[in-house]
């Protein structure tokens, strides 16, 4: 959670000033916190319009754009955006630009973080990728930042956000910038940034091993997918039999594990060591610096492993209407306001020039709609966590140069200035190589570079050091906004494939069903071809940082869009994505090596394909309700495990009998639930934390599942031993005895003594916070005016409905179980009633926090009942609450 911590530290030098306004008086806290308010009905004339505009809104705020023309359509859309969600927007297009500073003013954190974006680059590639666009893209983005501007003009900044009124206690507000096209194209740089998948693994893979010298160790750490107990996202029919039989083999297996603590030999330790010139133990340095690098910047999408997404579609052969039915449910993070904004974009009248009948979610400051449903096809996305970024180990000099083939070359330098409110200018110089910006010196003081034997056949002369540069496919400008408008206007396979054909970056699954029935995968991204590096200490398949200096690591172009896997109309009638691999290890192309291990998606697979034995059709509801599944998969592995394990005394095996009728789901009143969890994140710390750097403590999520069903048969494995203990060398038993003593202790302090009063919700807690004004140690008097009150629910890492949490988040000797990421939004569409498809946001549409519908739709989110989703005019008029007509002039 670095980005967040980021955002909170810049929260902390700012929010106090809001207090001498809120204490001023009710009549001065009325007037600043009400005054951004818009109005939502009436007529407003805007400057640029050919026609007028209606925005119907229902009671929840959520608009419905009629136009009769694409540009005034997307004007419109800006203007609604910016009326609901300015300061979110401006907020990201500082942040993008690397230009916070100029925003919040002298600020460690935020300096830290302007550094690193400009140390990429992300604004300098979005005004590249404007020019590549479609001539029609580029009218549509015009339009959008007209639409915004329309609204910003002659308003003040405290008319647009209430944060404008806290920032203007401490630094100067002045007057808004208008919005850019460029501003919109700059946060899907943002979003590419989140949602790149491995470059955490790619760096914790060479820290383990820097620590503990032993690839075999790293390995176990880092496990294979796995397609005979999961299946990827497109299994042949033998993987699908395969996987049915091994299922009910590791049950069997699962239920007979000897644990008697045996008295097997330990393994050697060091027995994977390499003694490759690969520079370990200074790539793992230069990696942490990197890492420092990295974490400053802020999550805007969220991160850590939780992020994901749920996405299927079940094929009319399966439904009660006998037209498919879609499901989407992305995993982000859950801050205040919510990431997705609900809108309908339509032409009175469809045609070549006015294309667009859409609905669905898009996001503050880009035009369009990301994932939703037209008159012709539905679609849900969910990222593809494919290897589209590797890290670049530079071998570089003190005059400026880097080792390349055995030639010293100059870096390439360009000098960036960071404005700071209220303080002096900051100059920084970028150095770059071929493969990308040098990232691991981007923080000052931070650089991991100095005097080290060099790799063989390297010149001797020169004071040297290694640096890391980063290669990515979004530093390359591409097509990706091009890709947005043309799904929003989809009709069949051939148009999804086009569209994701120019989508770029981020990676992406896409899902879909058209209203005549067919139902569609296909993998979209650009995605680099790594060669393989005969003799390699380590993999060459982008696992690992690689070797700047031997041109045989160089990517070898990207994988042609026709190449990218995809199906339609499969011949099981359904198709679940669920960031798993897309196909089994060994397949063309390569996409991905550390992906989710696919337990959200076998769940799914196994509810589905359940339901169709059993004869029943599906109905939305269904849908619905395999969203909101809570059973634990990690309970599902291990609870026979410790159930089978001898305690010390009645005081714990009283928790351990909580297991004993336990239905292994994760309710929120559950008190079997919280003790597992609890355990959990015990039997990691004391596995790992011993011989782990802290960055790469795992964070529970599904690898960790892995790690640990694979370490369970072998009980004297070097993972189990707590090397703190230097005279006794721990097995397994006692590492699972201990982790059930450990939480029975904690749960008792947090939630008393009898553990039948014990609930999960009680530990796993929803708390939606303000990037800027909500975090821990703002004033109560503030936070409480952006933070919604926190709800205790169900669900947890790796359920269908993924309520994450950290388990290498711990306080005070406790851990932190509370949600780090969760369902941003839930959609099923019913292609045979576009009205009968449901919808529901995390929290509201608005972004003001005195507004009514800034988190109307929480409670409903928490307990999983979504609202009716109108789509056509006639349901949009009966729900109609109020209606805002944008006139021209005159």
């Amino acid at each position: 959670m670095a980005g967040i911590s980021v955002a909170r530290r810049i929260a902390l030098a700012v929010a106090v000033f809001l207090v001498v306004v809120l204490v001023a008086g009710v009549i001065t806290t009325v007037i600043f916190v009400r005054r951004p308010l818009p109005s939502h009905s009436g007529t407003q004339q805007v400057d640029g319009l050919s026609a007028e505009v209606e925005i119907i809104r229902d009671r929840l705020g959520i608009p419905q754009i009629y136009a009769d023309d694409a540009e005034d359509l997307f004007m419109a859309q800006g203007y609604v955006h910016a009326q609901d969600r300015f300061f979110e927007m401006d907020y990201r297009r500082h942040v993008t630009a690397g230009r916070l500073s100029e925003l919040v003013g002298p600020v460690d954190a935020a300096l830290a973080a302007d550094t690193v974006t400009r140390t990429l680059g992300w604004r300098q590639v979005a005004e590249q990728e404007f020019d590549l666009l479609d001539p029609a893209s580029r009218s549509y983005l015009t339009a959008y930042a007209d639409g915004v501007n329309a609204y910003l003009e002659s308003r003040q900044p405290s008319q647009l956000g209430l944060e404008y009124t806290v920032l203007g206690m401490s630094v100067d507000v002045g007057t808004i910038e208008p919005w850019d096209p460029v501003d919109s194209l700059a946060w899907l740089k943002a979003m590419s940034w989140d949602l790149l998948s491995n470059y955490g693994d790619e760096l914790g893979r060479a820290a383990v091993f820097g620590q503990v010298g032993d690839l075999d160790m790293v390995d176990a750490l880092y496990p294979a997918y796995d397609s005979s107990r999961n299946l990827p996202i497109l299994p042949t029919a033998a993987e699908v039999t395969a996987q049915e039989e091994a299922a009910a083999a590791e049950e069997t297996q699962a239920q007979g594990m000897d644990l008697t603590g045996g008295d097997s030999d330990r393994a050697e330790a060091g027995s994977g060591v390499a003694s490759d010139p690969y520079p370990t133990a200074l790539a793992a340095d230069a990696g942490e610096a990197v890492r420092t690098a990295l974490d400053a910047i802020p999550a805007l999408l969220g991160t850590g492993e939780g992020l994901g997404s749920n996405s299927w579609v079940v094929s009319g052969e399966h439904t009660v209407s006998g037209r498919p039915l879609l499901a989407n449910d992305p995993h982000l993070g859950l801050g205040a306001p919510g990431i997705w904004y609900q809108v309908g974009l339509h032409c009175r009248t469809v045609s070549e020039q006015c294309p667009f009948d859409v609905a669905g979610f898009s996001f503050s400051g880009l035009p369009g709609v990301v994932i939703g449903q037209n008159a012709d096809l539905a679609w849900g996305l969910t990222n593809l966590t494919s290897d589209a970024s590797d890290f670049f180990l530079e071998r570089v000099y003190s005059d400026g140069t880097y080792l390349r083939a055995g030639d010293r070359l100059p870096l390439t330098e360009r000098t960036e200035v960071i404005e700071v409110n209220g303080g002096d200018d900051v100059t920084i110089t970028v150095q770059s190589t071929p493969h990308g910006p040098i990232i691991s010196d981007a923080i000052l003081g931070s650089r991991a570079a100095g005097d080290a034997p060099l790799p063989d056949g390297a010149p001797p002369t020169g004071l040297s050091g290694y640096a890391i540069a980063l290669s990515w496919t979004a530093l390359t400008p591409g097509r990706t906004a091009d890709a947005l408008f043309a799904m929003n206007r989809a009709v069949d396979a051939d148009d999804v494939a086009a569209a994701a054909a120019l989508f770029d970056s981020p990676s992406q699954s896409f899902v879909f069903a058209t209203a005549d029935g067919q139902i569609g995968y296909q993998a979209a991204g650009a995605m680099p071809i790594r060669a393989d590096v005969p003799g390699a200490v380590v993999p060459s398949d982008g696992r690992w940082p690689r070797l700047g200096w031997d041109p045989a690591y160089d990517w070898q172009g990207l994988v042609a869009p026709e190449q990218m896997p995809s199906v339609v109309d499969p011949a099981e009638g359904f198709i679940v994505t669920a960031n798993q691999a897309v196909t089994s290890p060994g397949n063309t192309p390569d996409l991905a090596t550390d992906v989710d291990r696919g337990y959200r998606a076998q769940r799914i697979r196994d509810l589905i394909t359940e339901q169709i034995a059993a004869g029943e059709p599906f109905t939305a509801a269904d849908m619905t309700r395999i969203q909101l599944d809570e059973v634990n998969p990690y309970a599902q592995m291990l609870v026979p495990v410790l159930q089978r394990i001898r305690v010390p005394n009645d005081f714990v095996a009283e928790a351990v009998d909580l297991f004993d009728d336990w239905d292994r789901v994760n309710d929120a009143d559950s008190p079997a639930a919280a003790y597992f969890a609890a355990v959990w994140t015990n039997l990691l710390r004391l596995t790992f934390w011993d011989q782990v750097p802290e960055a790469q403590r795992p964070s529970g999520g599904s690898v960790s599942l892995d790690v640990i069903r694979n370490l369970l048969e072998d009980e004297a494995s070097p993972w189990w031993d707590d090397r703190a203990t230097l005279t006794v060398v721990e097995q397994r038993d006692e590492i699972l005895g201990l982790a059930l003593v450990d939480a029975r202790a904690q749960l008792t302090v947090s939630q008393g003594k009898d553990p039948a009063d014990w609930r999960w919700g009680r530990s796993h807690q929803i708390a939606p916070t303000h990037a800027l004004l909500g975090g821990d140690g703002v004033p109560g008097v503030v936070s409480n005016y952006f933070n919604p009150d926190p709800f205790a629910i169900g669900g947890g890492s790796s359920s269908v409905n993924a309520t994450s949490w950290d388990a290498s988040a711990w306080a005070g000797g406790y851990p932190d179980l509370s949600v780090t990421s969760g369902p941003s939004m839930r959609m099923v569409v019913d292609l045979a009633d576009r009205d009968a498809s449901t919808w529901q946001n995390f929290l509201g549409s608005s972004g003001h926090p005195t507004s009514g519908n800034y988190d109307d739709q929480f409670d409903r989110w928490a307990s999983g009942e979504p609202y009716p989703w109108a789509f056509t005019r006639a349901a949009v008029e009966e729900s109609e609450d109020r209606t805002l007509t944008l006139a021209p002039p005159g």
